[in-house]
């Protein structure tokens, strides 16, 4: 296995729309394999394909509290949503970065697994959100998209003075251990 590099806001890369997966084979199961374990020392709880610039509709998430339950969506489509909430976000593409944002409180959504075998699920709360979340990324989307063009600038300006900070050798900002990164 090995560590993906991650793509981070503003790359445009990450604009990218997805395409779907057609080849479930060896390969695919390297890539995934690759992005649980990129998501996992990142410390996020999602990862779609989109992040580490391969463009291809596939999400890893794990929202377990022990990191032992990676879930695999190939292709992922939702079905219907419902309810409304709003929670606290942040991105492994837009590091250090933590807003509220709206989504559906569930939803139920059919994709395919590693082995290509269509599934259907229902997912409410923090795992909804995630999917949501990493889809979005699917479809060229951050979620800075939500916040108001100022807001969205601002982050923008941030991320790139601490891009140049640490390019000259200045510590990076500590990141807020009890926030979720997707």
């Amino acid at each position: 296995m090995a560590l993906l590099p991650i793509l981070e806001f503003p790359d445009p890369r990450l604009r990218t729309r997805a395409e779907p997966v057609r080849n479930f084979d060896r390969a695919l199961r390297q890539l995934i394999a690759d992005m649980v374990e990129t998501m996992y020392a990142a410390a996020g709880i999602g990862l779609a394909a989109t992040q580490v610039n391969v463009h291809r509709q596939l999400i890893v998430m794990d929202v377990s509290s022990e990191k032992d339950q990676p879930r695999v969506y190939i292709n992922p489509e939702i079905l219907t949503r419902d309810g409304e909430e709003v929670s606290e976000e942040g991105c492994l593409s837009v590091p250090n970065v933590f807003e509220e944002v709206q989504r559906a409180a569930r939803v139920r959504v059919r994709a395919r697994d590693a082995d290509g075998k269509a599934f259907e699920r229902e997912l409410e709360g923090l795992e909804a959100v995630c999917l949501q979340h990493e889809m979005d990324h699917l479809a060229g989307k951050l979620f800075v998209d939500y916040l108001t063009s100022l807001k969205r600038e601002r982050i923008r300006r941030k991320l790139e003075k601490e891009r140049r900070e640490r390019a000259g050798g200045a510590s990076k900002p500590a990141v807020r251990a009890a926030a979720r990164v997707i």
